[in-house]
């Protein structure tokens, strides 16, 4: 007897360009500039937080316009993100993660986070 089992189900997570961004000099000095890309397709989240990490994914100091970006559904933004040139040897990965809002024991999301190794 064989059993059959299909189950369907939807994962969807928000899109974070390039892949391997590449750090040019920006217009302050020491500090170095790549553009990110941020489009969410998720219905459910509104707010992504930004961070810089090491191999080991230990925070790196960065700047950005904002740490905790707003963005809605299908809407897409361009995110500066300047690293400081002492620090960008330890700087490995630019990461988007979403932030779930709490709305109720009933709810049940799946939070996701989307790296881009530099190059």
């Amino acid at each position: 007897m064989v059993v059959l089992m299909m189950c369907g189900g939807y994962a969807s997570a928000h899109q974070w360009t390039p892949t391997y961004p590449v750090m040019k000099n920006s217009y302050a000095s020491n500090v170095m500039v790549t553009r990110m890309e941020l489009f969410n397709s998720r219905n459910d989240v509104t707010y992504y937080e930004i961070g810089v990490f090491d191999a080991d994914f230990i925070p790196v100091p960065f700047a950005a316009e904002s740490k905790i970006i707003n963005i809605q559904h299908l809407g897409r933004k361009s995110i500066d993100v300047f690293i400081r040139k002492k620090d960008i040897g330890q700087a490995v990965y630019i990461c988007s993660k979403s932030k779930l809002l709490a709305r109720g024991s009933a709810t049940t999301s799946i939070s996701s986070r989307i790296c881009s190794k530099i190059k």
